[in-house]
């Protein structure tokens, strides 16, 4: 298939609702959205790739800053404990919870910096003019990480951790915890300043060569399947036969995901049996002054609001208790109304996957709130913290939660008279 004979002005589609559009310009700073479901089809940033990399780079550097400078120090009866931004995960793992461990060290230092290199590998050689090889390969790592980048997440736990503690001993906070801040703050502003189009022109198939008017069709219904990389629109024949885009190599797997259903529902059911000791068991063990005191969630939260700290506690209530619960019974109700053919309320559908699926991660601040109470309290005979059983099975169960909603098709909202798994 030759991309030259595709036009800027050609067809694309939605990735949320599939419905097809033309390509059209915007003024600077604009952005188009789906006329129908409201979704955002792309924005003209101005000077992106410009301001972009700057960020990344700066970003770069505030990561080392963080990573290689102490984060914070805990005074308590005349001693001081040192702590840096992956001591949190490296103590989870010598306490013997290997896969909480591994999801704090991936999720607050491991996958922002692969974003982060993985940007500047993709940009830096655009502002030479030269594209790096591979280019695809990346930039689908880099998007199917960055989900699971939880940087301000972990700023919440920490914030938690530091109410909790204040009480109790002096915190000191080092020059890694001021990058820390600076790196959160410049990726995001990074994230918001990154157009895609500086990977991938915009072009799709002609719209005149489609029979009559595409508006309110959908690619699949005119033919097409959209490549999930590049997000052009192909020709559904040979699709299915593993066809490969030909504009960055990645191979195609028809207009819908294969199996989301039964995936997604499978997710969720092992998420919904883990909460169920995630709430029972204590979640870590707290030592002070030789009196053990185990502690749940539940627990937790009612800590902090004895202490005085009830917007945080509450806070942590949302997103400990409130946002799993109910990002299960969301994606249950999508699951159930999409298997119905439903075609109630559509729009309103696609808006509460959106928010189901950005807010699910708020949830781990729990166990981010413990990896940092282990890496400061750490004064056996004053004061120290024993994760406990509960913080896997909750750690486990949010991990399932965010993988059902990755699994899900929104597409499938939309879709009319399909028949799926």
């Amino acid at each position: 298939m030759r991309i030259d004979a595709y036009q800027p002005d050609g067809l694309m589609s939605c990735s949320a609702c599939d419905g097809v559009h033309r390509i059209v310009s915007v003024p600077a700073g604009g952005k188009a959205l789906c006329a129908r479901c409201d979704t955002l089809l792309f924005r003209n940033i101005p000077k992106s790739l410009d301001r972009t990399a700057a960020l990344y780079l700066a970003a770069l550097i505030l990561f080392l800053i963080a990573n290689f400078s102490p984060f914070l120090s805990l005074r308590l009866g005349g001693r001081v404990e040192e702590s840096w931004l992956i001591s949190g995960g490296l103590h989870l793992l010598k306490a013997g919870m290997l896969e909480i461990g591994l999801l704090v060290l991936l999720t607050s230092v491991v996958f922002p910096f692969l974003v982060i290199c993985g940007m500047l590998y993709l940009l830096l050689p655009l502002k030479l003019s030269i594209r790096p090889p591979g280019t695809a390969i990346v930039w689908r790592f880099v998007r199917a990480i960055t989900p699971w980048s939880l940087m301000g997440v972990f700023l919440l736990g920490l914030l938690v951790s530091i109410i909790k503690l204040q009480d109790l001993a002096v915190i000191i906070p080092g020059l890694g915890f001021f990058a820390f801040i600076g790196l959160l703050t410049v990726t995001t502003a990074a994230i918001v300043s990154f157009d895609p189009g500086v990977l991938w022109k915009r072009i799709g198939p002609d719209h005149r060569s489609v029979n009559g008017s595409p508006a309110g069709q959908t690619a699949a219904q005119l033919g097409y399947a959209s490549c999930e990389v590049c997000q052009l629109l192909l020709p559904e024949t040979g699709v299915s036969a593993g066809f490969s885009c030909p504009r960055c190599g990645s191979t195609m797997h028809g207009p819908r995901h294969g199996n989301s259903l039964s995936r997604t529902w499978a997710y969720l059911t092992t998420a919904s049996l883990l909460l169920v000791p995630a709430n029972l068991f204590p979640v870590m063990t707290v030592v002070r002054f030789g009196q053990r005191e185990n502690s749940t969630i539940l627990a937790g939260v009612l800590h902090l609001i004895q202490d005085g700290a009830w917007p945080l506690g509450l806070l942590v209530f949302f997103a400990s208790i409130m946002v799993p619960i109910t990002k299960l019974a969301s994606l249950m109700f999508l699951l159930v109304m999409v298997q119905r053919k439903s075609d109630w309320r559509r729009r309103d559908r696609t808006v509460l996957y959106r928010v189901t699926e950005a807010l699910g991660a708020w949830s781990m601040v729990d166990i981010y709130l413990i990896s940092i109470l282990l890496a400061l309290l750490r004064m056996e005979e004053l004061a120290a913290i024993y994760p406990g059983l509960g913080a896997t099975f909750f750690g486990v169960a949010i991990v399932m939660t965010m993988m059902a909603a990755h699994s899900f098709d929104q597409r499938m909202i939309w879709d009319q008279g399909a028949h799926y798994d």
